[in-house]
């Protein structure tokens, strides 16, 4: 013990400089052993070119040895990979050797003997490292040997390549035993992969129960999210750990290892088979032009700005009022520029430049020079504050960065004919009951407004979704914190349901839905099924191995407490005003018609806005919203005062 203690301790060269030595000593006794054998006593050269012939053999070995990488091998974790790198090594010297004995000439030198020699040597390399590694884990602090009792049960969900090398990867750490595998597919149940029977999904349960396991690894391609999904749901009632695998090609080393495992992430959980992008839609708007992204350092806005990267465009235009949210994307982007130069299948990357721009969208004089300057083309617009609470308690900031400041950026492209204007807007618009709602729909009413006026070039249109998955501020980033801290959880309302969808596939389908537009759309992006937000903190709760702690099980580990709806939060959200609802190219992408503002009744309106704004006057800011936008019903706030408001509910035409 205390030998395989000093070993470990030992630098790598120290190690290495051990393992040729012991190479050239086992493949100097395969050689000898090789023409004992085949001439049937023990073998004595004779003469000094028999000698040197011989030499030659160990040394041709290592030489081998070393271009193979054996000696890049940890020799306490080679497993069946490593063996078979040892087999083939082997094979290769002892073909190199023979190659040598050939052309030296040497007379009657027995065929034989090469064949015998790389099989002595393929064993005995073999057995000697096997002797190694097992002294070295008896002596590793993180691999002390570990009785079968001691040992951590855990089932493989996927008994496929992924399962397979993770089978691998578990059984050379000496910590966990693998019980079973659990597979869908029907023709392996009952089979034995490497020892381990594959059971049918329904049997997860008494297996869990019976052999007390502790973890649950999923080992499936995370492009099939329907069938993890499956698998997650079916392990939600049992107090597992559930951890998964990513992708075989996004594993760095090729090859899985139990580092590689991570805890189930919310899109695990929630997101949904990707549909294949169209190509040629995605890049042809954007690929060649200079194009701004406003909110840029925010989740949506960083993840438009990632993919417009991948697109050629000829400039991108980061526009942010965080210094670090900028800073940030900033560097993120020049990483991702400088990586493309070492790939010649990213090099697109590096063709484009980057430009940062501090500032806020109220700023016109900063905003306009950024257009000019750089000769904007295409606007996403994703800066807004969108946390509804916040908002709701800042309601004078909160209008005058979503409305305003879409007017401002709007009316700028107008004048500098900016090619095309994305809005990023949001489900809270849709009869709102709070600010934030209320301001995204006025910002899609002017550009709606804009979209309406004869002779403008630019195609103002906007695209409307629900919550995305792990935004910053998000529910289920307050809910990871809260689980980790060992709770409670706190949800606002036992029936409060939200749509969800991953940052990249919502960035994805903007950017589709953008291009198709021709002017004054509201694209609305297919959000899938809703979600239970009480079930989202309970399912999460199990998946992290702990039991929710209520009146049915008061033993368990973590609370959820209900904590009433915040002001201005809804039950739940929808995406459409109207039922005029079409779709387009993209089974993910709709169009929907929807009750406008002409534009001069918006202006009047906006005024009136901007003129409470600057008195700070919520009560007839309010007002305001109530005749301005459709469906407008404020939380915890009374009905207008009568005989206060002497104009009627506006006017309203159907575009």
């Amino acid at each position: 013990m205390r030998l395989a203690e000093w070993l470990i301790e030992r630098p790598r060269w120290f190690k290495r400089s051990l393992l040729v030595a012991n190479d050239i000593l086992m493949l100097s006794i395969a050689l000898w052993a090789a023409y004992s054998l085949r001439l049937s006593r023990p073998y004595v050269p004779s003469s000094w070119s028999m000698m040197l012939l011989m030499a030659a053999a160990p040394v041709i070995g290592v030489i081998t040895f070393h271009f193979r990488g054996l000696y890049k091998l940890v020799t306490r974790f080679i497993g069946p990979e490593g063996t078979t790198r040892i087999y083939v090594a082997v094979v290769m010297a002892a073909g190199a050797w023979g190659l040598v004995v050939l052309m030296s000439g040497m007379p009657n030198h027995p065929r034989s003997v090469v064949v015998i020699y790389a099989l002595v040597a393929a064993g005995l390399i073999r057995l000697s490292r096997q002797w190694a590694g097992a002294l070295l884990l008896r002596g590793a602090p993180e691999h002390k040997p570990v009785s079968f009792d001691e040992r951590k049960c855990v089932i493989i969900y996927g008994a496929g390549t992924l399962g397979v090398q993770l089978l691998r990867a578990l059984n050379e750490t000496s910590q966990y035993k693998a019980v079973a595998f659990i597979d869908n597919d029907p023709s392996l149940a009952g089979q034995m992969v490497h020892g381990v029977k594959v059971l049918r999904p329904e049997k997860i349960g008494r297996t869990i129960v019976e052999l007390n396991v502790k973890e649950v690894m999923l080992a499936m391609p995370s492009t099939l999210r329907s069938e993890r999904r499956v698998a997650i749901r079916a392990l939600e009632p049992y107090p597992v750990l559930v951890k998964t695998l990513p992708a075989l090609e996004e594993i760095a080393s090729g090859h899985v290892e139990v580092t590689d495992l991570r805890p189930i992430d919310v899109e695990d959980l929630l997101g949904r088979d990707p549909v294949a992008p169209n190509m040629e839609l995605l890049s042809s708007k954007v690929r060649g032009k200079v194009v701004m992204i406003t909110g840029a350092g925010g989740s949506i806005g960083s993840e438009l700005t990632r993919q417009l990267l991948h697109l050629g465009p000829k400039t991108l235009v980061l526009y942010d009022l965080s210094e670090v949210a900028l800073y940030d994307i900033s560097m993120e982007i020049e990483e991702l520029q400088r990586h493309g130069d070492k790939d010649p299948e990213a090099a697109i990357l590096g063709q484009t430049r980057i430009v940062s721009v501090l500032g806020s969208v109220l700023d016109r004089k900063l905003a306009a020079r950024a257009i000019q300057d750089y000769g904007v083309d295409v606007i996403y617009h994703a800066a807004a504050y969108k946390h509804v609470p916040l908002v709701e308690a800042n309601p004078f900031t909160g209008l005058q960065n979503n409305t305003f400041g879409t007017l401002v950026l709007a009316e700028l492209a107008k004048e500098l004919r900016v090619e095309r204007f994305v809005l990023i807007s949001s489900d809270k618009a849709v009869r709102p009951t709070n600010i934030m709602g209320a301001s995204k729909r006025l910002a899609e009413l002017i550009l709606q407004g804009f979209a309406q006026e004869p002779g403008v070039s630019t195609i103002f249109t906007m695209v409307r979704f629900g919550n995305v998955l792990d935004s910053s501020g998000s529910v289920v980033q307050r809910f990871r914190n809260q689980i980790k801290r060992g709770g409670p959880v706190t949800v606002t309302h036992p029936d409060i349901i939200r749509y969800f969808m991953s940052i990249p596939e919502a960035a994805q389908l903007v950017i589709q839905a953008g291009a198709m537009a021709t002017g004054g759309e509201v694209f609305v992006l297919e959000m899938g099924t809703p979600v239970k937000i009480a079930d989202l903190a309970r399912t999460m709760i199990h998946l992290s191995g702990r039991e929710v702690r209520d009146e049915n099980n008061p033993d368990g580990d973590i609370d959820v407490e209900y904590i009433g709806l915040r002001r201005g939060e809804k039950l739940y959200e929808e995406l459409l005003i109207g039922e005029n609802t079409t779709g387009t190219g993209h089974p993910r992408i709709f169009k929907n018609n929807e009750p406008i503002l002409p534009y001069d009744e918006l202006v009047i309106a906006l005024e009136r806005l901007e003129d409470a704004i600057q008195r700070l006057d919520e009560s007839d800011i309010q007002d305001v919203l109530r005749v301005t936008v459709e469906g407008y019903a404020p939380a915890a706030a009374g009905p207008p005062v009568a005989g206060k408001d002497e104009w009627q509910p506006l006017s309203r035409t159907l575009h």
